[in-house]
């Protein structure tokens, strides 16, 4: 399986493989031709009230991990994903954060793993 993850802010690749939008908002200033994906799954994000509370704060980022497992864990969109993940020799999971660890695809991404 890869699965890698990348901002979407930086430019796609071929090496990207199947790129999947995993924000359950639309990034900001990024026109929908230019981010080139190929799906958007905005109910892998983490819940509102989930991303509202962690507020990308690095210091909660082992709470934050748990909780957005536990959420994916009764998450029905996940199947969706694995199944693309299937389908797929390289999947990027495309995000708009601006800090390359503190975020939530790379969490989605070990999950994946897991």
């Amino acid at each position: 399986m890869g699965v890698q993850i990348k901002r979407v802010y930086d430019d796609a690749a071929k090496a990207d493989g199947f790129r999947v939008l995993v924000d359950r908002l639309w990034p900001r200033g990024v026109k929908k031709e230019a981010a080139d994906l190929d799906e958007w799954l905005k109910n892998v994000a983490p819940s509102p009230d989930l991303r509202t509370w962690w507020n990308h704060d690095a210091d909660r980022m082992d709470e934050f991990e748990k909780r957005y497992r536990s959420e994916l864990d009764e998450n029905d969109e996940v199947a969706k994903l694995r199944d693309i993940v299937a389908e797929h020799k390289t999947v990027t999971l495309v995000y708009a954060a601006k800090d390359t660890t503190v975020n939530h695809a790379r969490v989605l991404r070990d999950f994946l793993a897991d």
